[in-house]
Parts: C-alpha cells; structure tokens; sequence
C-alpha cells in the first residue's frame, strides 16, 4: 500500500521523502521489521521505540514514523514526523490492513472479571448458529474454529489489526473481544469501529499500572465514550459503576441486573455443581454454569445475542447448551468424592464471587480448601486482601506460589500474610512449590468437601525469572486422581 494511503486518516506535522514509496508491512517492533516495512517509534510505558530505529533500518525500514527525527536521515528512508506515535498506531494499523472492522460486527468486552467468559461464549454462541466469526481472548484466538496462540489479553494495534483482516477475510461476520484497560490507555484499539460494547464490573486490579482507582475506571469510561450512535451500550446495573461507564456514551444504552429492573434480568431458582435454573426475562432456563457471577455473564451474552439481532428463544436455546470457559469454575471429581475447581480469580473481589459461590451450593455439607497466591510484580496492595478474603470464606488455606515472574516466591508470600487476621492463622499453611501445595490441599480433603486452586486458571505455565515452565492446575490434579 502506497504511504500516502496510510497516511490519509493522521495529520503529520513533517514528510521528509517519498510520501508515495510502497510499504510492504507495518511494525512496532524492529526486531520483526522485514524489507519494505514501515517502523513506527512508539514511546511506550517500558522502552521507547526511538532508540530502535537504526536496528529497523538496518532490517531494511523504508518509512520511519516517529516524534523525533533521527539526526542522521537516510536518503533511501522517508521520514513521517507526527505528535504522537501511540495514539496513531491504531489508526495507521487500520489503514494499512484496509479497515477490517467496517466488514465486521465487532464487540468488546471490558471490565475487571468476567470478559474471557462473555467473549468466548458470544463466539460459541454465535458459531452455533451457522456464523462465521472471531474472538480475541485471554485464553486463545479463533478465527471461525481454528486456532491462534495468544500472549495479551488484548494484542498490540498491528497485530490486533491484522487478525481482524484475517477475520474479515476469511468470511467472518462477527468479532468479539476482550478490550483491557491497558488496550484503551495505549490506544491498541485506536481506529477500530465496534458494533458494541459490554461493561461487566469493576473492582481492583492493575494498580500498578493506573496507580489510582479513578484512572483505572476512566481508563474502562473511554472505551464507552467512543461507540458511536450506531452501536449499542450493555451495561451492568448491579455494580456501583454500571451506569458511570455510560454517563457519556452516544451508543444506544441497556442494562442488565439480577437486583433490580433493567432490559435483561434475571435470578436464579436453583443452583448445584451441575448447573443453575435461571428465569431470564421471564423464562425458565437451565444453564450448566454456577455461581451468581455467572448469572451476570449470562445476562450479558444474553443482551447483546439480542441486540444482534437474534430472538430470545433461540439466544437462550444457544446457552443452555454453552460450558464454562476453560479454567473459570472448571469443576473436577476426585474418585474420593469430593469436588476441585479451577479458577482464574486472581482478583479479591473474583475470589469473593468463586468461595461465595462455593459456599452456596454446598450449604455447610462440606469444607473448602484453598490453594491460591499472587503474581510477583504486579499490584503489590491486592496481596494481603487476597489472602484475608481466602481464610475469611475457606476452612483451610494453603499459600503458594502463582507466577512468581521476578520476585521471590517467599516475599510474595509474606505480603500475603499481613492479610491474615490472628484468628485466621490456625487455617493456614505455606508451601511455595505450587504443585505440593495443591496434592496437600487434595490429601486433606473428604468426600464432599470442595478443593479450590485459584489464581491460574487456563494457564499452562508457571512464569519464574523471564522463563515460562510448564504448569497446568487442571494437569497436576488430573495426575492426582489417577492415584486416588
């Protein structure tokens, strides 16, 4: 594509060069920068791309987009000068693969918990009903059944870009996403035209990052602030921030609730490990899911199955068959007779909603042992909250090792204990190797009693100083059954 072409939705303030030189790819990194490519020096939180514009000329670079121009200017090179490198990524990456989202219907799903669920089944959902489609998850892409490997919860501007022209291209009629807070700060959807938009809740996490509360929440605000009058808003009208989310959103606005009056509601009738009966909008509903939050998630896939345009019947009809997501509430029977379930909640409040829910089905019948820890270098104030909640709703505790990353496991843990109240230390026990610390949880647990291993859900790997090593919960337990 001519750079004239890509250049038409951004203002530079300087062309130096060529304005019509064939670009061949677009990047952020010059690592993966080929002949022919375009560079753009993005200014990010960690490094900035400046100092990696000789290495993406050395790589064969044709045009650089930065803030700054280098010193030395190429003759070969042309030069695009522009304000913010960031904030335009998105829209040159949209540019250069032909603006996918305008052939998509695409829906992003944001806030603290619940977006790899409402995701991953919208695009179940959908796929049942003879649709082409994408998802970009957490856990996985898909580009209608196949597969790609995924690192963010929501990728970087080109590459998210370049997966939805796949999309487009390979028939798809609708995309849905998981959108993170960091995405809309950094821009990574800068560009993109959404068809719709789902607030789940909010609750903390990611302070090392926003460093406040507010920023994290206006950080979730902007990405409602930008829908269009053309697209539709759901929002959660159970959580304190359901209705701020969209105080300044052009989209058409519904609500969801299981307290109170809203466009999609529901409650439930009756709930075990096998599933919940729902009424939703009044009617009744099995769904092989569990847990109050749960219900949230349903009512959201349920609210925008019908803004697109599907009946309620066959939207419920769909989920009544639909399975939680990998490594959310995944629940496994020990020949013992007792329950596991694997979780992801790697927030207070997401281990609050999981032992709640615990709690509820099994109506005092049994004791929940929990297995859980916190990721090393991130938000350091969650660590001893996480730990307070677990002994607070759980009969026994065992602290462990999460992804560790660059931090000592052992210091995690102590961060963890400040938590812990006096009366709460009898229900504790520490073993920092993650894999011991959940056969002890499965060694002390009686039939009907319940094992939580929180914190890693669909991972397969336990992160320890820059290197990934393979570690999958749902495995460790599964090699402990066979031993029972």
């Amino acid at each position: 594509m001519r750079l004239s072409e890509i250049l038409s939705k951004i203002k530079p303030i300087e062309i130096v060069g060529n304005e019509n030189v064939n670009v061949e790819g677009i990047n952020i990194d010059s690592r993966q920068v080929v002949s022919g490519d375009m560079f753009v020096a993005v200014c990010g939180t960690q490094t900035d791309g400046h100092q990696f514009i000789p290495m993406a000329l050395q790589k064969g670079a044709v045009v650089i987009v930065c803030e700054r121009l280098p010193d030395k200017l190429e003759d070969d090179v042309t030069y695009v000068r522009i304000e913010n490198t960031e904030q335009s990524v998105g829209a040159l990456a949209t540019q250069f693969y032909g603006d996918p989202t305008s052939k998509l219907k695409l829906v992003g799903v944001t806030g603290t918990n619940g977006k790899t669920t409402i995701a991953t089944l919208l695009y179940k959902m959908f796929r049942l009903f003879g649709y082409k489609c994408g998802l970009c998850s957490t856990v996985c892409n898909y580009i209608n059944d196949e597969s790609y490997p995924t690192s963010q919860t929501t990728p970087d501007p080109i590459t998210l870009n370049r997966l939805l022209g796949k999309m487009r291209d390979e028939g798809c009629e609708y995309a849905f996403m998981e959108v993170s807070s960091h995405a809309i700060c950094q821009n990574r959807i800068g560009g993109l035209h959404f068809a719709g938009g789902i607030f789940t809740n909010l609750t903390r996490d990611h302070m090392d990052y926003h460093k406040t509360f507010e920023n994290y929440r206006n950080s979730k605000k902007a990405f409602f602030d930008q829908l269009t009058p053309d697209a539709f808003a759901i929002t959660n009208a159970d959580d304190k921030n359901g209705m701020v989310m969209v105080q300044n959103c052009n989209a058409e606005i519904k609500t969801y609730s299981q307290q109170r009056l809203a466009d999609f509601h529901g409650k439930i009738l009756e709930m075990s490990f096998q599933g919940m009966e729902l009424m939703v909008n009044g009617t009744e509903v099995h769904i092989p899911m569990v847990g109050k939050f749960n219900v949230s998630n349903i009512l959201a896939i349920y609210g925008a199955g019908v803004m697109l345009g599907r009946s309620s019947q066959e939207v419920l009809m769909a989920l009544s068959t639909l399975r939680s997501v990998s490594g959310r509430f995944e629940i496994l029977h020990s020949p013992k007779g007792y329950v596991a379930i694997v979780d992801y909640a790697h927030t207070p409040d997401a281990l609050v909603n999981v032992l709640n829910t615990i709690r509820e089905v099994l109506k005092d019948a049994g004791k929940i042992l929990v297995v859980c820890g916190c990721g090393g270098n991130r938000d350091k104030g969650k660590r001893p909250q996480m730990a307070y909640e677990a002994a607070r709703l759980g009969d026994r505790i065992i602290l462990t090792s999460d992804n560790p990353r660059y931090e000592e496991p052992e210091e995690i843990i102590k961060d963890m204990l400040e938590g812990i109240q006096p009366e709460q230390k009898s229900k504790v026990l520490i073993n920092v190797d993650r894999r011991q610390a959940i056969q002890t949880a499965c060694m002390m647990a009686n039939a009907k009693d319940v094992v939580l291993v929180a914190g890693k859900g669909h991972e397969d790997y336990q992160e320890i100083k820059g290197v990934k090593h393979h570690f999958d919960d749902k495995e460790i337990l599964s090699d402990i059954f066979k031993n029972e």
